[in-house]
């Protein structure tokens, strides 16, 4: 995932985290990044669909998020991988669902 434009759609900031963190610093931190964004913007992503389907913790962990969430981010995750390979679709969506639980990990330990 590359580096985007942030200023041509602001991305939520963390509540709660301390302002020396950086999410990039975290594993995932820039595919996290990049999926508040696209959420922000309603852009159905890998990024977004993933942040998506972690919003409920992702929330209690103090990042704020679009108030409308994609309904069945699972599905639709897994139907745009599928659509880039079918082949490899299962695999890249369990490496990005463990990308995403390290992310989840790694803010615990830093509001600790």
């Amino acid at each position: 995932m590359g580096k985007r434009d942030q200023s041509s759609c602001p991305i939520s900031l963390p509540h709660g985290v301390r302002m020396t963190l950086r999410m990039d610093s975290l594993p995932a931190g820039e595919l996290v990044e990049t999926g508040l964004a696209d959420l922000q913007c309603n852009r159905e992503t890998v990024p977004a669909l993933l942040v998506a389907i972690g919003a409920p913790k992702l929330r209690k962990l103090g990042l704020i998020l679009p108030p409308t969430i994609p309904s069945n981010p699972e599905h639709r995750l897994y139907d745009l991988l599928s659509a880039e390979n079918s082949d490899s679709a299962h695999s890249k969506y369990n490496a990005l669902i463990r990308k995403l639980v390290s992310f989840q990990r790694a803010m615990e330990c830093v509001k600790k």
